[in-house]
């Protein structure tokens, strides 16, 4: 598996704890930054992970920032991105079951380290269920080309 990450400064030492926990797996990690806590605008890393997963380049993605908030509502501008921002298991395991969701957004502020990397496992863990989520998420698609 290939996966792309990103951050700004609000979620720059969330994204480094993840990148090191991926890579200790044998997950290919393509990190895209931020690299310091100098500001940076974040709707820059969204577009970049997104684009990277919907050219297919990476499979999954995932955005760190202070709330995952911002992350998310700029990476579900390109079409075909699934943002979803989780704060615990349990909505990870349904954002990957039901909507399918292709990128991550985590808050360095609002969740610690051990749930942030119990969170990715799970997320990545999970698998789209199909079924009549597929049905929705099709409507979803229509949406996005009007």
């Amino acid at each position: 598996m290939k996966l792309t990450i990103g951050c700004d400064h609000g979620g720059r030492r969330l994204k480094d704890a993840i990148v090191k926990h991926l890579r200790e797996k044998d997950i290919e990690v393509v990190d895209i930054g931020t690299y310091t806590d100098d500001s940076v605008d974040f709707p820059s890393y969204a577009e970049e992970v997104a684009n990277q997963v919907v050219s297919g380049q990476s499979e999954l993605g995932i955005l760190c920032c202070g709330t995952g908030i911002g992350m998310s509502i700029a990476a579900n501008k390109v079409d075909g991105i699934r943002a979803a921002v989780v704060s615990d298991t349990f909505s990870a395991r349904a954002t990957r079951e039901h909507n399918n969701s292709n990128i991550l957004c985590l808050g360095e502020r609002l969740i610690g380290e051990g749930l942030a990397l119990l969170i990715v496992d799970t997320w990545l863990g999970a698998t789209f269920a199909g079924d009549r989520h597929k049905r929705r998420l099709d409507k979803i698609t229509e949406l996005e080309r009007k």
